[in-house]
C-alpha cells in the first residue's frame, strides 16, 4: 500500500524500513509534546531535585571529610559532588518511578486497543518514554547540575571519550528502565493489580541503582555481583561512575557495553513477556 498521500506514517511494503523509521520517530515526537505540556510540574519536579540534591551532597562530602587522606569507594570530593548532582539530574531523564500506564491500561481494559494497533506495545511505549527522556533532558537536566556548579566544587572530565560515553550511557540507562519497568507493569496481566511489584521496583531499583549513595561502598564481591546479575546498576550507576571518571578507560567501554548487553536482554524479556500476556488474553477471551 503506497503511503505517500496518507497523513499518518504507516508501515508500508515499498520502503518498510523507512516507514517504520517514521513510524518510530513519530511515536517519539508524540511522547515528547506530551511531557511539554506539563510546564508547572516540570518546574516543581526540578525544584525538589534541586532541594534532595543539596541534602545528599552534604552527607557525601561528610563521608569524604571522615575519610581524612583516603578516597571513599575510590571518589574524592568533586567526584562525590559530580555523582550526586549528575544524579539529580538523570533521574527524570532515566525515569525510575512514577510509570504506571501500562498496568493502568491492562485493568481498565485499554490495552485491548494497543494490541490492534500495527505497532507492538513494547515498540510504541519504548518510542514515547524516549521522548519523555528528551523532554526530560532537555529541561530537567541542566537545572541540577547548575546548582551543584554554583555551589560544590564539580569534578571536570579530563578525558575526550568521557562525554560521548556518557551520552551513550544514558541512552542505554533509559533503554534498560523502560525494559525493567514494562515488565514489572506488565505482571498486572497475572494480578490485575500490579502496585505490589511497582512499590518493590520502587525501593528495590533506588538503592541497588546507585540513587541514594554509590554502590562501591559495598564489598567489592557484593556490587560486582549486582552489576553481573541484576540490570539495577546499568540505571544510574554506570552513567554516574562514567562521567565522574572513576574508572580508567577500559573499564568505562566495560561497564558501558555491559549495559548494552542488558539492554537488549532486558528489551527480550519485555517482549516475550508480552507475548505470553497475549496468549494469555485469547485463552481468557479477551
Amino acid at each position: 500500500m503506497d503511503q505517500r498521500d496518507a497523513s499518518v506514517p504507516t508501515i508500508s511494503r515499498i520502503s518498510p524500513f523507512r516507514a517504520s523509521a517514521t513510524t518510530f520517530g513519530a511515536l517519539i515526537g508524540s511522547g515528547f509534546r506530551r511531557y511539554a505540556t506539563y510546564r508547572q510540574a516540570t518546574i516543581a519536579g526540578t525544584f525538589t531535585n534541586i532541594v534532595f540534591g543539596f541534602l545528599r551532597c552534604y552527607v557525601l562530602l561528610a563521608v569524604a571529610e571522615e575519610a581524612v587522606g583516603q578516597r571513599p569507594a575510590g571518589y574524592d570530593a568533586g567526584q562525590l559532588a559530580l555523582y550526586v548532582w549528575v544524579g539529580q539530574g538523570l533521574l527524570s531523564v532515566i525515569g525510575i518511578w512514577g510509570w504506571t500506564e501500562l498496568a493502568d491500561r491492562i485493568r481498565s481494559g485499554d490495552i485491548a486497543a494497543d494490541l490492534l494497533r500495527p505497532i507492538a506495545p513494547v515498540t510504541g511505549f519504548l518510542a514515547a518514554d524516549l521522548g519523555r527522556a528528551l523532554h526530560a533532558m532537555m529541561t530537567r537536566f541542566g537545572p541540577p547540575l547548575l546548582a551543584g556548579a554554583v555551589f560544590f566544587p564539580l569534578h571536570t572530565p579530563a578525558r575526550w571519550q568521557t562525554v560521548p560515553l556518557f551520552a551513550v550511557s544514558v541512552i542505554l540507562a533509559v533503554i534498560i528502565c523502560f525494559g525493567c519497568r514494562y515488565v514489572v507493569n506488565a505482571t498486572a496481566y497475572w494480578l490485575q493489580d500490579a502496585r505490589g511489584p511497582i512499590t518493590l521496583w520502587t525501593l528495590g531499583s533506588g538503592v541497588l541503582g546507585g540513587l541514594y549513595f554509590p554502590l562501591r561502598l559495598f564489598p567489592q564481591e557484593v556490587a560486582v555481583a549486582l552489576w553481573v546479575a541484576t540490570p539495577l546498576p546499568s540505571l544510574l550507576q554506570t552513567p554516574l561512575d562514567v562521567i565522574a571518571e572513576r574508572d580508567g578507560p577500559a573499564l568505562q567501554a566495560g561497564l558501558v557495553a555491559l549495559q548494552a548487553v542488558w539492554a537488549v536482554v532486558v528489551l527480550a524479556l519485555a517482549g516475550l513477556v508480552q507475548r505470553r500476556a497475549e496468549r494469555r488474553l485469547v485463552v481468557q477471551g479477551g
